[in-house]
């Protein structure tokens, strides 16, 4: 009873951590503009807007800000850690620079001119043509807050508040608005592209109590417009009603088009609002939370009707066999049956065991790494608000996490009586790294081709390569020697020098169908969490509930193991000892089902066509695969281990 309600207090501490984050930042303090000079100090009077990649729900490939002919960036982009490099973030500043609670009304920001017989022209406006087709957005940020486009959404009684917000919209050839211009009114005329080159701002801000001449700026909106201005001069309109700004490629274009760009900003007082609770309202906006406690309650209704059977296995039948085993009477001595039968074979090294031990070592790194980073995430450390964390603290703690690798690796071969601890070491080192960073290459070189912002520079991959060879790979060395210096294993019965042969097996207890059952159960407790993570991938959709991802990755390590002790045993009641790669096998084939709901996301819910695209899907889908079956292989085999050595421990043997 104690177990359970420790249980239940843990379900609810990580569920309630996924609102729990930390800023990231300490606050920026803004004052209104004066000659006076009491202007407290370290207050900034200039409000800096920075603009970020342009990205798309249908394309894969996110182009930086200067790939387009909007107004001019400045130099002043502030410093970009791993992980964003990794992400293709190209953050830059803008011309749209405000001063705090100076408002503005219809203000030229810049102008664009585009002449039909110029071909660098043609070729900005056709491409600017096309990723209005594609449904491109902006990101800006301001005060390191996303500059978000709420509207209002259907069956939901608040706005939707989205990060980014849209560079234009069309109508199609049956004049039927797409995206966003079925929100506009004026935009109806058939096979026309309509460009927003007008943003209306709302930055609301906070007074603390304590210095009335300090604000914090607590949200920013925008609301985009799509206006055409007078092409003559300066002069600027922005009148509601206005006539759209049409856009037009190709041989119909006209001789010359202009686009100017204009802005209005004003500013909002609100004291309800706390600076540190100023994300609330986008994260709010995702009603994720009762999905969230279906699928918690879906996992664990799993877990204890896989603990059911565990415990009536242990309790039930090995204790009676056990029993009936140890029972030493010379009149009526007990005929083996069952798993006792292979006690000389149960611990027979496997083919192949070099690399068994290999994949083994790797899927412990990425076990510990992911469950240091979901600590740390359910905490607050890697909020949104710290752009880039979250992957730049997987990437180092797998980099350091080398040396667990090396000697879990070494353990294990060690076991299997292999005495290559050179080739244990570099195939450790190299053979997962290795396949994950070259298909990490060739999907770069995609990105490079098309011009993407997605692709990591070279100095970046330099970096990673010096982490690999200088860091990871003596780490994993350290590891093997440690491992290597430590005794063997000992196995508590002896293995018999002729194998036993193994009879005919039924089909349900077979190799591939004991494989395929195995994975089932663990993602069904995983599917619901592994919807939302897709969408925060591919949808660009803000992902949050750490602590709701915590308690899951949890519940998926108890699935692994227990449905790997069940079928396990299962097969050895079948007089078949192959267990060490079938164990490994069991849980990791979770990872087949992962890839196989990838493939349904992608053509179910995602809405990209073209080559690129697909192969750079599932090229990524197959990296997290491939990392996910030695997470899941590692978890299954290692529970399998613990349970064959304990049955055959305790049991009386001649």
């Amino acid at each position: 009873m104690e177990k359970c309600g420790a249980f239940v207090f843990l379900v609810v501490l990580v569920a309630a951590s996924d609102a729990f984050y930390l800023p990231g930042l300490a606050p920026v303090s803004y004052c209104r503009r004066t000659d006076k000079p009491s202007t407290p100090p370290n207050c900034q009077t200039q409000v800096k807007v920075f603009v970020n990649r342009l990205d798309s729900t249908e394309s894969i490939l996110p182009y930086d800000y200067d790939k387009f002919d909007f107004c001019d960036t400045r130099d002043d982009r502030p410093a970009e850690n791993l992980g964003q490099v990794l992400f293709g973030e190209r953050i830059r500043g803008s011309v749209y620079n405000f001063s705090m609670l100076a408002e503005e009304k219809c203000t030229l920001r810049c102008k664009k001119v585009y002449d039909k017989k110029n071909a660098a022209d043609k070729k900005k406006m056709s491409f600017l043509v096309a990723k209005v087709m594609k449904n491109y957005e902006h990101h800006w940020i301001t005060d390191n807050m996303p500059v978000t486009w709420c509207y209002d959404v259907q069956l939901q009684d608040k706005p939707y508040c989205a990060t980014g917000f849209p560079i234009g919209c069309y109508v199609n050839a049956k004049g039927t608005p797409q995206d966003a211009c079925v929100a506009y009114g004026n935009m109806n005329e058939a096979s026309a592209v309509y460009v927003f080159n007008h943003v209306d701002l709302v930055i609301t801000y906070h007074t603390p109590s304590t210095t009335a001449d300090v604000h914090r700026i607590v949200a920013v909106r925008v609301t985009p417009r799509s206006i055409q201005h007078p092409a003559e001069g300066d002069k600027v309109i922005c009148q509601a009603g206005a006539k759209p700004m049409r856009i037009v490629s190709g041989q119909k274009a006209p001789g010359q088009q202009v686009i100017k760009y204009s802005y209005s900003v004003k500013f909002k007082l609100n004291q309800t609002v706390r600076w540190a609770s100023r994300w609330d309202y986008i994260l709010e906006s995702f009603h994720h939370s009762s999905i969230q406690w279906f699928s918690i309650i879906n996992s664990i209704v799993i877990i204890l009707f896989l603990s059911g059977m565990v415990a009536m296995i242990l309790v039930r039948t090995i204790h009676r066999d056990l029993v009936r085993y140890n029972q030493d009477t010379a009149e009526d001595p007990q005929e083996e049956f069952g798993w006792k039968l292979v006690h000389g074979d149960v611990f027979r090294p496997p083919r192949f065991g070099m690399l068994l031990s290999v994949l083994l070592g790797n899927g412990i790194q990425v076990t510990i790494m992911s469950f240091l980073a979901l600590i740390f995430a359910s905490f607050g450390f890697l909020s949104p608000s710290n752009r880039g964390s979250l992957m730049t603290f997987v990437l180092v703690f797998y980099v350091l996490l080398g040396s667990a690798a090396g000697f879990v690796s070494a353990r294990v071969y060690k076991m299997f009586g292999g005495e290559k601890w050179k080739s244990n070491v570099l195939m450790t080192s190299f053979l997962v790294p290795g396949f994950i960073f070259a298909l990490f290459f060739l999907l770069n070189l995609i990105l490079w081709y098309k011009g993407s912002s997605a692709a990591v520079p070279f100095p970046t991959l330099l970096v990673i390569l010096v982490l690999w060879f200088g860091v990871t790979t003596p780490l994993t060395l350290v590891g093997a020697f440690v491992g290597f210096r430590k005794l063997a294993l000992e196995h508590p019965v002896r293995t018999n020098q002729i194998p036993r042969q193994i009879p005919d097996q039924v089909l349900y207890v077979r190799p591939f169908f004991g494989v395929l059952m195995g994975g089932v159960l663990p993602f069904g407790c995983i599917f619901i969490q592994l919807f939302f993570i897709l969408n925060s991938i591919w949808s660009h959709q803000t992902y949050y509930m750490f602590g709701f991802l915590l308690l899951v990755f949890v519940i998926l390590v108890v699935t692994c193991a227990e449905t790997t002790i069940l079928l396990c045993y299962f097969h050895l009641c079948s007089e078949d000892y192959h267990w060490w790669w079938r164990s490994f096998l069991t849980s990791g084939c979770t990872a087949v089902y992962f890839f196989l709901y990838s493939l349904y996301y992608y053509h179910y819910k995602m809405e990209m066509s073209g080559l690129a695209n697909s192969m750079l899907f599932f090229g990524y889908s197959l990296i997290m695969a491939t990392l996910f079956f030695t997470f899941t292989g590692s978890i299954g085999f290692f529970a399998c281990l613990i349970f064959v050595r304990k049955i055959y421990s305790i049991v009386k043997l001649d």
